[in-house]
């Protein structure tokens, strides 16, 4: 410890002392625009760089692209640099008097064939050959917020009351963080990043289109979180906290310290929240069997969230072309929720013939933990490189439930007490290796392969209390072990090249996927669920196409064409067929029978811009799957204790589901002080398919949009207001009436530009809600669903050594027209 201490310090003096101007400093001007328009690249990076291979100073460029630097008489390697461009260099360079430099031209920086540039958007989108790229570090939303605040406000993205996220309204979205699966996103599931700060996001990159080089996983698409590195000399960072109404607070650090030959980074953070809900179920009965055919559910939850996480990162630089990065990732939890749900039946006459109360207390501990290898050998500046990257991730998670239920009206039925704790294990294993051969000045092959080996394993233990005796025993029927791996290997090639104005990018990628499930019980498992085949081995080898065009009308306008497979492989809680028990009468179950969906999808996009001012970005695609998964409700023929009938919801495959879609997003910047944009997602879907001789084929539209607006106000304040509107929706069996939600924040610059403070308030009006009617031959449900209350937010943060704005405006914010600082 001692050692790093030492070197930690050595850094920081290094810096500072490079900073210091000798009395013999001369001034060395001059200008960086990016290369083909000529545009200035604001907060470019020059350093200088002695014979001994040290860094004696530098500087950034302002608003017009130009740099005046203080630097002592000598010798010196001129080094220019600007994210996500190819670095530039003068060597020799006799700097003996005050000298003006050569306008340096810098070009966008292909750094694998999937980010192939096919233009660098000067508004707030760079568009690529499959994906679009979105910096949300000026979003005033989001300060205090989570990660998945943040997804909220990225176009095409919806994220749903309970945190579900869909892109272009379907939620089979493939989550990645720096371009692979990660502990940080939960292991396939979205709750983890809701206990992730927003600030440890540098950009979202939306993959509607994914190439060849990823995973065929996710039938929507891919969003891949890119998390904050700094790529400048120094030591810089930021503090930020925040306090929340309803109770919660947060605080938030990132550090990096970047020399000639090591870059250390890290973001920590800690979480505290203490988040209502509520729910209401309504359910009418059709059967002349029941004795009270209505029952009225109302549950709130009472949850609080104490979390910990932190990433670690260390890069080392071999040599001027490759580098080897180890980064540790740690994310703990310690949760608590009270779920109090009330239940009201009535007889044919309308009136109370049973009221009862249950009451779910559940802790939840969780660890995380991920550690990964990445090596990077850049064989030349062309793009020919190898990389390698080793992963290993694991996730502990102990959750107890005590539930009693007693009557205060009506029959006093008995109803025994249940002690649940269930016991989750994942392990996930990961090595890859990306190969790009750039051929000539504009083509680019690329070959590598894949192996993820992932394993859940969940213990679940029901101790039911015995009423004669008043001790607990445990349920052999429900109790049980459930084993679910889900090992894939996939090998890839693509190939891509540009000839005058037009681009294109050809891959395929072979991926074989075994799904082995296995259940271990003190009684015969199959014999108590015959529809299902709780110990399977399962495996499927498939070729997914990926073909990408892009023509260039004019310089600020081009079409895209593309196409691709992917898979929906279902994940373990659609899998474990063990019902869930926070009510009697409405359950959730998984299907062990499910198997994967295959979708093929179209994407024809269009864009146009208008100098610095305006952007239109537009689409129109097309996608058919098979087996798709849907939810269905049905009556289990089952009864509680009570005599309720027991209504299931439950993971099938259907036969087909097609949709359509069509989305457009408008950037507009007319004034310094005002930045619009604004974006529409329209989409139709036809489902086919029959479960248990029930037909649930059905056609549906519906649609999403939202809108932002941010105001530049005097005494450098600064006002945003997002507002989202999903449109009413439908399924075979379900009716989902519209949500919206607003969401406002200000903030000021404050102790010379180094801090911001800043208040936000989180669904203005408290209308984000999901109702849903859900009828069939048997029963009709009503049910509302408000997953977290309107909130309050202070924020303040502080910067050291580092710019609140470390780029150029207006590039890659998808709300507001500015990228954000890296740090």
């Amino acid at each position: 410890m001692k050692i790093y201490t030492s070197l930690l310090f050595l850094f920081v003096s290094i810096s500072l002392f490079a900073q210091r101007p000798e009395p013999e400093d001369i001034i060395i001007s001059g200008t960086i625009l990016e290369q083909g328009t000529n545009l200035p690249l604001e907060y470019a990076t020059v350093s200088f760089t002695d014979r001994d291979n040290k860094i004696v100073t530098g500087g950034i460029t302002n608003e017009k692209g130009k740099y005046k630097i203080e630097v002592p008489q000598g010798m010196y390697t001129v080094q220019f640099e600007f994210i996500s461009y190819k670095t530039k260099q003068l060597t020799k360079q006799r700097l003996f008097k005050s000298t003006t430099l050569p306008t340096m031209y810098l070009a966008m920086d292909s750094e694998s064939l999937d980010e192939v540039v096919v233009r660098a958007e000067t508004t707030e989108v760079q568009v690529r050959l499959d994906k679009k790229i979105y910096n949300i570090g000026k979003d005033l939303t989001t300060s205090g917020a989570t990660v998945s605040d943040a997804l909220s406000n990225v176009p095409s993205v919806a994220v749903d009351v309970d945190g579900a996220i869909s892109l272009r309204g379907n939620e089979n979205v493939r989550i990645l963080i720096n371009g692979k699966p990660s502990a940080m996103a939960g292991f396939g599931s979205t709750d983890a990043l809701s206990q992730l700060p927003a600030d440890a996001i540098e950009r979202v990159e939306v993959i509607t289109s994914p190439s060849a080089r990823y995973d065929a996983e996710g039938t929507a698409g891919i969003l891949n979180i890119i998390l904050r590195k700094e790529k400048t000399l120094g030591l810089n960072g930021s503090l930020s906290a925040n306090y929340n109404v309803p109770l919660g607070s947060g605080l938030t650090t990132n550090i990096n310290l970047r020399t000639n030959k090591f870059n250390i980074f890290n973001t920590t953070g800690i979480r505290y929240n203490d988040a209502p809900g509520r729910a209401t179920f309504e359910n009418t009965y059709f059967s002349e069997t029941v004795e009270n055919p209505f029952l009225t559910e109302e549950r709130r939850y009472e949850r609080l969230r104490k979390g910990f996480n932190t990433n670690l990162g260390v890069e080392y630089f071999i040599n001027d072309n490759s580098s080897v990065t180890a980064t540790g990732f740690v994310r703990t939890g310690d949760n608590g929720t009270t779920t109090t749900n009330t239940t009201d039946e009535y007889n044919r006459e309308n009136e109370l013939a049973i009221n009862r109360v249950r009451t779910e207390e559940e802790t939840e501990d969780d660890t995380n933990y991920q550690f990964t290898l990445n090596y990077t050998n850049k064989f030349d500046d062309n793009g020919h490189e190898l990389t390698v990257d080793l992963q290993y991730e694991n996730g502990d998670e102990t959750e107890r439930s005590f539930i009693e239920e007693f009557t205060t009206f009506g029959i006093n039925d008995i109803i025994p007490t249940e002690d649940i704790t269930t016991k989750e294990d994942k392990k996930e294993y990961l090595a890859k290796a990306d190969y790009v051969l750039p051929i000539g000045e504009n083509a680019q092959f690329e070959a590598g392969f894949n192996s993820r080996f992932e394993e859940t394993a969940t213990d679940y233990l029901l101790l039911q209390e015995d009423i004669t005796t008043g001790g607990f025993v445990r349920n052999d029927d429900l109790s049980n072990v459930f084993t679910y791996n889900e090992n894939i290997n996939a090998v890839y090639s693509q190939y891509g090249n540009k000839f005058g104005e037009f681009s294109f990018l050809l891959g395929l990628r072979l991926e074989n996927t075994q799904l082995k499930g296995e259940v271990a019980t003190e009684t015969d498992v199959n014999s108590n669920n015959p529809d299902f085949d709780l110990n399977f081995d399962k495996n499927y080898t498939g070729l997914f196409p990926t073909v990408n065009f892009i023509y260039e009308l004019a310089e600020n306008e081009n079409i895209s064409l593309g196409y691709n497979r992917r898979i929906n492989r279902p994940r373990s809680w659609f899998i474990n067929p063990f019902p869930s028990r926070s009510s009697e009468a409405n359950i959730f179950q998984g299907n062990p029978n499910l198997d994967p969906a295959y979708a093929s999808a179209f994407d024809l996009g269009y864009l146009k811009r208008w100098g610095r001012k305006l952007t239109l970005t537009s689409s129109v695609y097309y996608q058919h799957e098979t087996d798709a998964f849907e939810r269905v409700q049905e009556d289990t023929g089952e009864v509680t204790a009570n005599g309720i009938p027991i209504i299931r919801t439950i993971p099938i495959n259907l036969a087909t589901n097609k949709r359509y879609g069509f989305e457009a997003g408008l950037l507009y910047n007319p004034t310094k002080w005002l930045r619009l944009n604004g974006s529409f997602n329209f989409f139709k879907f036809e489902t086919e398919g029959f479960y248990n001789n029930v037909d649930y084929g059905t056609s549906n539209t519906s649609y999403f949009g939202r809108g932002s607006a941010k105001v530049s106000l005097p005494a450098k304040i600064e006002w945003q207001t997002n507002a989202f509107y999903r449109g009413p929706s439908s399924t075979a069996q379900s009716e989902n009436e519209g949500i919206l939600s607003v969401d406002i924040a200000f903030s000021k610059e404050i102790i010379n530009d180094n801090a911001t403070i800043g208040f936000n308030v989180r669904d203005l009006f408290n209308t984000r809600k999901r109702n849903t009617t859900t009828e069939t031959d048997t029963f009709l449900s009503e049910n509302e669903f408000q997953w977290r209350q309107r909130q309050f937010t202070v924020s303040f943060m502080y910067r050291f050594n580092e710019k609140k704005k470390r780029e150029r405006p207006g590039r890659g914010n998808g709300g507001d027209g500015e990228e954000g600082f890296e740090g």
